[in-house]
């Protein structure tokens, strides 16, 4: 993984207690807005739900068009960093902080309606390594309409990493499990970075290392039903270390409902391989194994920590789109076909977090410049770069939204060549920063809450 580092130091306050797998009591309450959440369940006509990163299942980031120049909405200070995307979900903006809080906010003003605490965090000084201080729940939710939760993985001290299922309404807990289903692994080496998904009944958890990948860990996938029943199933990536599933847009799911997952490096350089620095398809609830694809460059990319585990693969009219470390993207059939199976390949983006695709255009996050790749069935090109702006784009109607990590602002772009439109200051933002766009807003996450704005 050794992804680059950028430090987070947050002051925290956190009622205590304890939850089965981790000794902390979580906490609930509504304040201020909370009859307004309650009444405006489904009567709120501008906004539409967003229950996963980037919107749907394929992280395709793509949503209807922002009217007009964008204003200054809103800002909201929570109680840490928001390093996930918020979700939306039935008019209630929801977002999870590295304090092991939720909040329900008004999505128009930011009033809180409702706040979650999920134990208390695990400060990095008590990590073997890392970079996010303290480390809370750091992946993007998701929320199943089926059985109105909310789903995170809140991480608690001890390294304990619980899946909770929230009542998407008022924060309620409804039900809580374990992760932490590798006893062999150091689970305190264990991150889960990831975008959680909901997809045929379960709940989907992918697992990294720590920011310098330290001691005893290796990838991993966890499935469970949405109803919190049966058992959890997991896949490993069967290598000696390493190997993490971190990538912050989390697994895809492929037209052919299966999912599809980015593998970091392993620790093999040589000699047999580990199934690491890999895409790899997995049926959603047994995670059985059912296709995979390396570069046949997977050896040095392993030894050189130039792997495709920095982003998630991009599902494209039948065909899938990766690109890792190494800066070279690759065009792959469906099925994968194994180690050297690419269809074509480009250079020009070392990619980290989740890409955007409208049609066979497909906006990459590359740390140069977002750039946009034009993909056909047996090759691709590149359209345009707008150079110096870094982060996870959403496109809306014939714009680009996209919170640039080094200036600290919202930046509007055009989709047909890249020029800035537009900019906003937001403040300090995280490693790897995306942000939502509904309902005529954009909401950015931030090193303290949220930022919003709204459309003319």
């Amino acid at each position: 993984m050794r992804r680059l580092t950028i430090l987070l130091a947050v002051p925290l306050t956190l009622t205590t207690a304890c939850s089965r797998s981790s000794g902390a009591a979580p906490v609930s309450h509504t304040s201020g807005d909370a009859t307004t959440a309650t009444s405006s369940l489904g009567t709120a006509p501008h906004f539409t739900n967003w229950p996963t990163y980037h919107r749907t299942n394929d992280r395709a980031g793509r949503t209807a068009a922002v009217r007009g120049a964008l204003h200054p909405a809103w800002a909201a200070r929570l109680d840490g960093a928001v390093y996930g995307e918020p979700l939306l979900v039935n008019g209630t903006l929801i977002a999870a902080t590295e304090n092991d809080s939720v909040y329900g906010l008004n999505p128009r003003t930011g009033k809180q309606r409702w706040h979650t605490s999920l134990g208390t965090a695990q400060p990095q000084s008590q990590l073997p390594c890392g970079d996010i201080d303290p480390l809370g729940i750091t992946g993007t939710p998701a929320y199943d309409a089926a059985t109105r939760s909310v789903f995170v993985v809140a991480e608690t001290v001890g390294g304990h990493h619980t899946l909770w299922a929230l009542d998407a309404t008022d924060g309620h807990r409804r039900w809580h499990r374990s992760n932490d289903v590798l006893p062999s692994r150091n689970r305190s080496a264990e991150q889960q970075r990831s975008a959680l998904l909901v997809t045929a009944g379960r709940v989907i958890t992918s697992y990294g290392g720590l920011a310098g990948d330290c001691d005893n860990y290796v990838g991993y996938v966890t499935s469970t039903a949405t109803n919190g029943k049966g058992a959890t199933t997991h896949y490993a990536v069967p290598t000696p270390r390493e190997a993490g599933i971190w990538a912050p847009a989390g697994p895809v799911v492929g037209q052919n409902g299966n999912l599809y997952v980015a593998v970091g490096n392993g620790a093999r350089t040589s000699g047999s391989w580990g199934d690491s620095d890999s895409v790899t398809e997995l049926a959603p609830a047994t995670l059985h194994r059912v296709a995979i694809f390396a570069p046949s460059t997977w050896q040095q990319d392993n030894a050189s920590d130039l792997d495709l585990g920095s982003s998630s693969p991009v599902p494209v009219d039948g065909r899938i789109v990766i690109a890792g470390k190494r800066g070279v993207v690759y065009l792959l059939k469906t099925s994968l076909g194994g180690i050297g199976s690419q269809l074509a390949t480009t250079s020009g983006c070392v990619a980290f977090a989740g890409a955007a695709r409208v049609g066979h255009t497909v906006v990459m996050p590359c740390t140069g410049g977002i750039r946009a790749l034009s993909v056909s069935r047996h090759s691709m090109r590149w359209k345009w770069i707008a150079s110096g702006v870094y982060g996870s784009a959403e496109l809306a109607g014939k714009r680009v939204f996209v919170a640039d990590r080094d200036s600290g602002t919202l930046k509007v772009l055009s989709l047909a060549d890249g020029h800035v439109l537009s900019t906003h200051a937001v403040g300090s933002l995280t490693h790897f920063p995306s942000e939502v766009v509904d309902g005529n807003h954009v909401f950015v996450p931030t090193l303290s809450g949220i930022t919003a704005f709204h459309g003319s």
